[in-house]
């Protein structure tokens, strides 16, 4: 079957903000719908993609009475993984009501910012938060934390600028009840 959106996860996470899909390792994911992770599966992988041939869990004549996929929604409300959860419902009604498409060029706007932030603040020890901040910010709120951020940090070694942008991103968190932390 044909691929059309390979960052954006079967049960509708958005695979490029994953700290797996961000590192340099051999580890690296390339995404929930990579040959890799087809290879090994989870029962999203098994359900959706190999025995009914769709791309995402929404995209199923039984997803609103799937038990699977409705345990998964309501556990990523109060938990996380490794990965993000917190917006998982947003992002699967925002798809419903635009589209996958319009979703994957938000995704890929959070991608860049991302990036951003791992290749000009990560100390080594940031990751994970800034996974996390390019999840639950908006993209605005994002490029304004990050041109302050290098505003008050031309000039200083990673670990000084990594600081400034925890602070900034803290600071918006607070004020907008945002959580920047996994929900264990």
């Amino acid at each position: 079957m044909h691929i059309e959106y390979p960052d954006i996860g079967i049960c509708g996470l958005s695979c490029r903000l994953c700290p797996m899909y961000n590192t340099g390792a051999e580890s690296r994911c390339s995404g929930c719908k990579s040959s890799p992770r087809m290879a090994v599966g989870c029962p999203f992988i098994t359900c959706a993609v190999k025995r009914k041939g769709i791309e995402f869990c929404w995209e199923c004549e039984e997803s609103e009475t799937c038990e699977r996929w409705k345990n998964h929604r309501e556990a990523g409300k109060e938990r996380d993984s490794f990965k993000c959860y917190q917006t998982l419902e947003e992002d699967i009604s925002f798809i419903s009501r635009y589209s996958v498409s319009e979703f994957q060029q938000i995704q890929e706007r959070r991608g860049f910012l991302l990036r951003e932030m791992l290749n000009n603040f990560n100390e080594g020890r940031s990751k994970s938060y800034y996974c996390i901040a390019a999840t639950v910010l908006e993209p605005g709120e994002l490029e304004e934390a990050l041109s302050q951020a290098k505003e008050e940090s031309g000039g200083l070694d990673v670990r000084a600028r990594s600081k400034a942008l925890h602070r900034i991103l803290d600071e918006i968190a607070s004020k907008r009840q945002y959580r920047l932390k996994l929900r264990k």
